[in-house]
């Protein structure tokens, strides 16, 4: 299985910029999706989740600015950012809860990692 992340790169504050994170290989269901980052210096932390059904759960620093979404036929989920401040600079991991096959237990995997910088 991999979670292969894109989108990243260098805007202005103010900007925005859209994450895609794609799961593909051997994969029977995906329950929860997320997204985190790290900043340097600091502990990873949430940023968006959505479920299987599409509920969403967002960090307290970006309610109101960013959205998660999903699409379930494409193993794919999203994240658009917009109003980027300098303090949402860092590498965004993408997560996907799921099982490869029906009977195996449900593992989280993460993605490469991708960079998001905000200059002021």
């Amino acid at each position: 299985v991999q979670l292969q992340a894109s989108g990243g790169g260098l805007v202005q504050a103010g900007g925005s910029l859209r994450l895609s994170c794609a799961a593909s290989g051997s994969i029977f269901s995906i329950n929860d999706m997320g997204w985190y980052r790290q900043a340097l210096g600091k502990q990873r932390e949430l940023v968006a989740g959505i479920t299987g059904g599409g509920d969403t759960n967002y960090g307290d620093s970006v309610k109101g600015r960013f959205t998660i979404s999903r699409d379930n036929a494409e193993n794919t989920v999203y994240l658009q950012m917009n109003s980027l401040s300098p303090e949402d600079t860092a590498v965004y991991y993408c997560t996907a809860d799921l099982r490869r096959w029906r009977w195996s237990t449900v593992t989280r995997y993460w993605g490469q990692g991708t960079e998001v910088t905000v200059s002021s």
